[in-house]
């Protein structure tokens, strides 16, 4: 389209030249595609926020369905963009974003974890986040593969028609046959009495206040690590698919086509990885962990009610806005019957960066084309930091705030995904 705009006011070139291959032209494509990039990455931040916002207002169920029939919306105007094609297609696909604020793969994915958390028992909570991400990286390599299959087929338009109509059947899909979760009264009067809501997943991260039951009252920074170790890991792996693509491109002289089956594969391995060894992996390890735990501890001891010591954050009385200990103590409540098992994910999430290091390093010794499709199979064998993290976030806060901190771990991977991004392009 860019091209077909600069001989708007430029003759043609002629037979047997590039028509395309101008700098000129170049340079204006690159900048489209650069602002496009920056407005997805903006607005799906704030999708992020809105999603949030939604599904305390009107539940989770409405809320996906909202953001699952926005980007059809998006779809329909950008297909109109491509038709109309030139400078006003690009701008027409450009402006088509800021739909992207009222619904977006963010957001979708967002309210589908909301969902999961809150229909799943505690201790499938990790494994389910993890089948839910497969399942969307699986969509993602057939769709890298089936986008490009039906544009050479039936041109360049009936991707987004195909798209368009893929949403409205998920819409169907979650209106008839997924359940309805009633809100959590604490969500839906502070929801409703105040638009502040609309950034409680900023407030995640922020140290509180706990009164232990024996009177003690500490600070508590398990949610804010977390979300420092997601940011640093992202930021030094997420360059990941990228680099693949300009690496094989730049050594080997792998063709757009080879990069889209690169990144396929890729996809695939690591969408296959999370749906059926990832959760295998999550269940064993919390096992071995707690019969390695149980043969270290002692007898166990008939404690009293008063003597009982919460393991974990959510087990917790929270005093909020507490600046010192003369805050009239809240009783804790009983034992949840949830069981805390984020040990072992904690544990996973530092195996699978150091897996991530490695496996990445691993890449430089590549000398042959086909040994990138190699590498592109290895490194998702390390995938799952991401996911067990929001397991482990969801252990660590207050049933009324779960979709704050799904949505606030995924605003900081988002974050630290433009961060990398910027870095290698620099």
């Amino acid at each position: 389209m860019t091209c077909d705009e600069y001989y708007l006011h430029h003759p043609e070139p002629g037979i047997g030249f590039p028509r395309c291959q101008k700098h000129d032209i170049e340079a204006g494509t690159a900048r489209a595609v650069a602002l496009l990039g920056a407005s997805t990455t903006l607005f799906g931040v704030l999708n992020l926020f809105f999603t949030g916002w939604t599904i305390k207002v009107v539940g989770i169920k409405r809320a996906l369905m909202i953001t699952i029939l926005m980007p059809a919306l998006r779809l329909v105007v950008q297909a109109i963009g491509v038709q109309t094609g030139f400078g006003l297609g690009v701008a027409i696909i450009q402006c088509s974003q800021v739909i992207t604020v009222f619904g977006g793969p963010a957001g979708y994915l967002l309210a589908c974890n909301s969902f999961a958390a809150e229909v799943v028992e505690s201790s499938d909570r990790t494994a389910t986040l993890g089948r839910l991400t497969g399942c969307s990286l699986f969509g993602t390599s057939v769709g890298f593969l089936l986008g490009g299959l039906i544009s050479d087929h039936f041109g360049i338009v009936a991707p987004f028609r195909v798209a368009v109509l893929l949403f409205l059947a998920s819409v169907a899909y979650v209106a008839v046959f997924l359940p309805h979760v009633p809100l959590n009264k604490e969500i839906e009067a502070k929801a409703s009495t105040s638009f502040k809501a609309f950034f409680d997943p900023l407030k995640i991260f922020i140290p509180q206040k706990w009164r232990l039951p024996n009177g003690k009252v500490q600070r508590e920074y398990g949610t804010l690590l977390v979300g420092i170790g997601v940011f640093l890991g992202v930021f030094a792996t997420g360059y990941i698919p990228v680099l693949l693509q300009m690496y094989a491109t730049d050594a080997f002289g792998f063709t757009p086509n080879e990069n889209g089956w690169l990144i396929s594969v890729n996809c695939l391995v690591r969408g296959l990885f999370l749906t059926l060894a990832f959760p295998e992996i999550i269940s064993r390890g919390r096992r071995w962990l707690d019969k390695r735990n149980k043969s270290k501890s002692p007898a166990p001891s008939h404690l009293k009610g008063s003597d009982y010591l919460p393991s974990a954050p959510a087990h917790l009385a929270s005093v909020p806005g507490v600046d010192n200990d003369e805050t009239e103590p809240i009783d804790p409540p009983a034992p949840s019957a949830e069981t805390e098992t984020y040990a072992f994910d904690l544990f996973y999430i530092k195996l699978s960066l150091v897996m991530d290091g490695i496996l990445t390093a691993g890449a430089t010794f590549t000398n042959q084309g086909w040994q990138m499709y190699v590498v592109a199979v290895a490194i998702p064998l390390a995938a799952g930091s991401g996911t067990s993290a929001k397991g482990t976030i969801l252990q660590m806060c207050e049933p009324q705030h779960r979709a704050d901190a799904l949505g606030a771990i995924s605003l900081v991977e988002m974050m630290a995904r433009l961060s990398t991004s910027g870095q290698l392009f620099r």
